[in-house]
């Protein structure tokens, strides 16, 4: 029994299922993000990110060239309030 409620959690976490906290996205973001471009890069009609796989692809990428060592978990944020606030993907 106990096995079964450990094993659980597990798979919701690797389902990516985990809870995002968009504050905490907001928080990244605002740090990090706001250093290299303004949030008109979100708006613009040519806009790059076509759906939520994408965005979670970009942010990794910004993550990568800003030389961060975020989590996945510190990714799902950024990604959650950017999906909020900017891009409304399903």
């Amino acid at each position: 029994m106990i096995r079964h409620a450990l094993v659980l959690p597990v798979l919701l976490l690797a389902s990516g299922l985990a809870l995002a906290d968009p504050q905490a996205g907001r928080a990244l973001h605002d740090q990090h993000c706001l250093k290299c471009h303004d949030s008109s890069v979100y708006t613009r009609p040519d806009r790059r990110v076509k759906d939520l796989a994408g965005l979670r692809k970009q942010v990794q990428r910004c993550e990568l060239s800003l030389g961060l060592t975020w989590f996945d978990q510190d990714i799902d944020h950024v990604v959650e309030y950017l999906n909020d606030n900017f891009y409304h993907f399903q």
